[in-house]
């Protein structure tokens, strides 16, 4: 049984824990509340955008556009967004799963990746995968999402790979966060059976198809950006408040401990000081 000086040192040490995960869960709960306002806010905006998108290449052939050319999947690019530190639970490591999964589902195809996040860079450095292009430090995601955007039209675009597909987080809540696939290239275009809606273009379609397509793949990867953000930093904030305690459980078990052998301690010496004066009389 630990020594009580242990068991002091050891309360110690858990308490002091127990003060910087209860101070990263404060940091991640405040910037959640902006993380989660900037992903709510760009959602009407990529809504709106998609709606326009679908307006313009409705009743446009796949020759209208590169980006809207379909080929074999036989050389798939991977766009696998995660986070650049720990200490989130199993944000990190879901994505990963499922990035996983997807390789052996297109196992038989030539996968490239594209790895955003140093978690996903060390991991996948550790099997000696060697990826496409990699992005570590994002602070701003704007700029992150216009360089990722042009870097995969101009692959598509140049016959590079046949379609681009796109992992990321999905924020639902503090508690719940979705890893998502989404095939960004090549771009989907609406049904054949979806109502048209007639619309006046100026300039002509296939001057603004040009324009709107690449604001249209930055958008949405901007949005995933934006969403898994405010993922990492809600299951960061769920590990740190249970961290938080857990810490706490364990410092009431330890204290219970200390409490308990120092009981045994003094009884101890009780027992010697009678035992030594019953000595004494005889």
């Amino acid at each position: 049984m630990p020594s009580l000086k242990d068991l002091r040192k050891l309360i110690g040490s858990v308490r002091s824990t127990q003060q910087i995960t209860k101070a990263m869960k404060m940091i991640a709960a405040a910037r959640l509340r902006r993380a989660q306002e900037a992903a709510e806010q760009a959602r009407p905006y990529a809504a709106k955008l998609t709606e326009m998108f679908t307006a313009v290449v409705g009743g446009l052939s796949e020759e209208a556009h590169p980006l809207l050319a379909r080929r074999e999947e036989r050389r798939i690019d991977l766009v696998l967004l995660t986070s650049d530190r720990g200490l989130c639970g199993g944000f990190n490591a879901n994505l990963l799963r499922q990035g996983e999964a997807f390789l052996r589902e297109h196992q038989e195809r030539e996968v490239q990746l594209v790895l955003v996040g140093r978690k996903g860079l060390d991991y996948f450095r550790r099997r000696r995968i060697t990826p496409l292009a990699e992005r570590t430090g994002v602070l701003n995601a704007s700029e992150v999402a216009r360089e990722l955007g042009e870097r995969v039209t101009a692959r598509f675009a140049g016959d590079e790979t046949d379609a681009v597909y796109l992992l990321y987080s999905r924020f639902q809540s503090a508690i719940a966060q979705v890893p998502t696939v989404v095939r960004l290239l090549p771009v989907e275009t609406p049904p054949d059976d979806t109502a048209p809606v007639e619309y006046i273009f100026e300039p002509p379609r296939p001057e603004l198809l040009a324009r709107l397509l690449p604001r249209y793949i930055q958008t949405r990867l901007l949005q995933a950006l934006l969403e898994s953000n405010a993922s990492e930093l809600g299951a960061r904030m769920t590990a740190m408040d249970n961290a938080t305690r857990n810490a706490s459980e364990m410092i009431d078990r330890l204290t219970l401990s200390m409490n308990r052998a120092r009981q045994a301690a003094i009884t101890t010496e009780l027992m010697e000081i009678v035992s030594g004066a019953e000595a004494l009389k005889g």
